[in-house]
């Protein structure tokens, strides 16, 4: 059946005016199957308070100010100490001349640092914009020009970078976390400075937006994705009370803090909790399990390929988990064969989900008591998900058919920095089309099939397929090419290139991939390349990556 204009209408007013600063909240439809199979003692419904993003860290201070908050390794911070040394480097940013409302990117590592940079940039009225460590010159400079950024944290590893692009870019003032240099400032001397007392100003919650991060596009470069205070704030909420986390939770903090997935579940969620998080820097499975163990760990956060490794390790059964009420793996689907493993291994339930960065993340959860594998689950409180055909997107399908996944709730973005096409093709009718192909069951479970979106998942990083060809241009033998995600069972998919040499050139196969490999961060580099006489298009010209795929049998 179609969509009723009139409904249209209301749910994209409903929408606006929410993201104006009013208080019309949209409502689930009580008709949607997955309520009425809805997991005992979780809300159905949350109200989500209208207040700064890091109005939650204050909160946490002032309610649990002696619980830890964050440990690596041998340091850890308490809420009341964490709450004032990000007070002390809001008020260092403003001192340097960073405004509200200024970017100011975070180019770190998994560290206390990071977060003490997180939270400081908010207390001082800027955005966040979080940049993958991996990142080299191209992707580095790109965000921070995209971004018009005029600050960022850094640490004495990656500072050489940035030093490279800072003149290209308008780049004012540079943080170190871990050294002093010539042209950057020592946070270690602005936290020994400035009193704990941030500056004072006005958040708009449902409209200022509190971080940008970056998604990989299937047309080019990464896109910045807006998401406001009150888009953090529901997340963190929702993560919390599906699973129903307290201050007595310790969280195995392994997702990577720069993805929003990482900073919902690993920054966002247990401040708003008053929880624990353990960081750990690099994965190491012998560590992560015998932490688990020492530290009494409840819930663990991971992508897939950490999981796979862990089920393979020797170590697995070596260690007592039995403090773990679960654990969530994701950045790409699990295989089924993996989380059965774990659970017969360990005895501890593997949460299945879903989400993109463009709402926050989290949309899709499944109850602990019912899951289904190989479904994504249902659609988190507060959060409306249906199937609609592909060709026009209005047309919503029932039980058991193929479609286009989108997605209704408070957790969704504002739209994409400097991409106003690209919003408007995302958020139509106040509902996110999220490109991914989906259907869903008689109960309310969805599964994800396909991708409409191009972009290939390796290790749960996305790559954009543009990107990688662009570099692959810049060498003077390729005249075509066109990059697909190959299935690898390990990884998800790495990338392979289809490559049309120029008349009368040749070049070895390796040389391109070393040439792609000094220009893309590592886990962008293609790892095979095919030379094929013709690259498969539309009668527009469109690249034909489908036909592409199928070859690799995706």
């Amino acid at each position: 059946m179609s969509f009723p204009q009139d409904t249209i209408k209301l749910r994209s007013e409903a929408m606006k005016i929410l993201r104006n600063g009013g208080h019309v909240e949209y409502q689930v439809p009580p008709d949607r199957p997955w309520l009425k199979f809805w997991p005992e003692g979780v809300p159905r419904h949350l109200d989500y308070p209208e207040m700064p993003l890091f109005e939650l860290l204050s909160r946490a201070a002032q309610k649990w100010p002696e619980n830890i908050a964050f440990s690596c390794r041998e340091r850890q911070l308490t809420y009341k100490e964490l709450d004032e040394l990000t007070g002390k480097l809001a008020a260092g940013i403003r001192n340097l001349g960073i405004e509200a409302g200024d970017r100011v990117m975070l180019f770190l590592t998994n560290s206390l640092e990071f977060i003490i940079g997180y939270y400081g940039i908010l207390k001082a009225g800027g955005t966040v914009t979080t940049a993958n460590p991996l990142y080299r010159q191209v992707e580095l400079r790109h965000q921070l020009n995209d971004t018009e950024a005029k600050a960022l944290i850094t640490n004495r590893d990656l500072y050489p970078l940035v030093k490279e692009v800072q003149t290209e870019t308008q780049l004012r003032v540079v943080i170190l976390t871990d050294a002093e240099e010539n042209g950057a400032i020592s946070l270690g001397q602005i936290l020994e400075k400035y009193p704990p007392t941030p500056p004072t100003f006005t958040v708009r919650p449902k409209d200022d937006v509190a971080v940008i991060v970056y998604t990989g596009g299937t047309t080019g470069l990464p896109k910045g994705v807006l998401l406001t205070h009150y888009n953090l704030v529901a997340n963190a909420m929702q993560n919390a009370a599906w699973f129903g986390w307290s201050d007595k939770d310790v969280i195995m903090g392994l997702l990577p803090f720069y993805h929003s997935w990482g900073g919902c579940t690993c920054i966002n969620s247990p401040i708003y909790s008053g929880a624990r998080v353990i960081i750990l820097p690099r994965f190491d499975a012998e560590e992560l399990l015998m932490r688990v163990e020492r530290e009494k760990a409840t819930v663990i956060y991971g992508a897939a390929t950490m999981f796979a490794a862990l089920v393979n390790s020797p170590v697995i059964t070596k260690y007592d988990l039995s403090s773990l009420r679960y654990v969530k793996a994701g950045a790409m689907p699990i295989p089924p064969e993996i989380r059965e493993r774990w659970e017969r291994l360990t005895g501890v339930k593997m949460d299945l989900g879903y989400g993109l960065s463009e709402a926050s993340p989290e949309t899709h959860n499944s109850p602990l008591k019912k899951i289904k594998s190989g479904t994504i689950g249902i659609p988190v409180m507060d959060t409306d998900a249906r199937i609609v055909d592909e060709e026009t997107g209005e047309t919503e399908l029932p039980p058991g058919q193929m479609g286009e996944l989108v997605i209704q709730g408070p957790q969704v973005m504002k739209g994409y920095l400097n991409r106003p096409e690209d919003t408007r093709e995302a958020l139509r009718n106040g509902w996110l089309y999220t490109g991914d192909l989906a259907m869903m069951d008689e109960e309310g479970y969805f599964r994800i099939l396909d991708r409409k979106k191009e972009t290939i998942k390796y290790k749960g990083y996305t790559i954009a397929p543009a990107e990688v060809e662009a570099v692959l241009y810049e060498h003077p033998t390729v005249k075509e090419c066109a990059v697909v995600g190959k299935p690898d069972p390990v990884v998800g998919e790495v990338p392979k290139a289809y490559v049309v040499l120029n008349e009368g050139f040749t070049v070895d196969k390796e040389e391109l991939i070393n040439f792609c490999a000094d220009r893309i961060a590592p886990y962008k580099r293609i790892r095979e390349v095919e030379f094929i006489e013709e690259i498969p298009k539309t009668p527009v010209g469109k690249v034909l990556r489908r036909v592409l795929r199928d070859r690799e049998g995706c």
